[in-house]
C-alpha cells in the first residue's frame, strides 16, 4: 500500500518539475526570441493615445474595497443557501434551525456595516 502510495507521489513529483520545466523553456524561448529596442519614448506611461496628465500615483479609499468585500463575502454566502434551499425537505428542522441561524449571523453582519456607514457610496 505504502509503495502505491509513493508512487503516486512519484508521478506527481515528476509532473510538477516537467510543469515547472516547460514554464521555464517558455520564458527563455521568449526572451531570446523577441524583438528588443528600448526607448524612452516605450518606457512613458501611456493612457488610451493622449498624454499622462499628473503623477503616477493616486489615492484610492479603503471604503471601495471594503464595499468590494462585503458584495464578495454575501454572495458567496448567498450560494451557500441555494444547495441548501434545493435540498431543504430532506433535512428536517434542525437544519432549518441552523440555517435561520447562519442567516441570523449574515444579518447582523450587515446591520453591523450598515450601522459603521460603511454601505455609503460617497
Amino acid at each position: 500500500m505504502s509503495s502505491s502510495l509513493l508512487g503516486d507521489y512519484a508521478v506527481f513529483g515528476v509532473l510538477l518539475l516537467a510543469g515547472f520545466a516547460f514554464v521555464a523553456f517558455a520564458m527563455l524561448a521568449n526572451r531570446a526570441l523577441r524583438p528588443s529596442a528600448p526607448s524612452a519614448a516605450k518606457s512613458m506611461t501611456y493612457e488610451c493615445g493622449v498624454d499622462p496628465v499628473g503623477g503616477d500615483w493616486a489615492q484610492v479609499q479603503i471604503r471601495y474595497y471594503v464595499y468590494a468585500f462585503l458584495f464578495v463575502l454575501f454572495a458567496v454566502e448567498a450560494l451557500f443557501l441555494f444547495p441548501w434551499a434545493a435540498v431543504f425537505a430532506s433535512f428536517g428542522a434542525a437544519a432549518a434551525a441552523e440555517m435561520g441561524v447562519f442567516v441570523g449571523v449574515l444579518a447582523l453582519g450587515l446591520a453591523y456595516a450598515w450601522r459603521k456607514g460603511v454601505l455609503k457610496w460617497r
